[in-house]
């Protein structure tokens, strides 16, 4: 089975809001660093991935409710 993306340009997007969490979390890696993060501790690295699941549910909850995401 191939891995077909159902929304084009996915990965891109993903991969700009690994790097644009793990900057925000101080980590030392940089986009254009060949996705190598082997210098970094294993707790550093799941704390990027619960992030963007974090993220992710968030924007799906909002999808979902039909909100923009702005609080009144």
């Amino acid at each position: 089975m191939s891995k077909r993306h159902i929304v084009s340009g996915v990965h891109k997007a993903l991969d700009n809001m690994k790097y644009e969490i793990a900057s925000e979390l101080g980590l030392p890696v940089y986009q254009g660093s060949e996705d190598y993060w082997g210098e970094l501790a294993t707790r550093d690295t799941g704390k990027v991935g619960g992030e963007i699941t974090k993220r992710l549910v968030a924007y799906a909850e909002q999808s979902l409710s039909g909100t923009s995401g702005q609080q009144q």
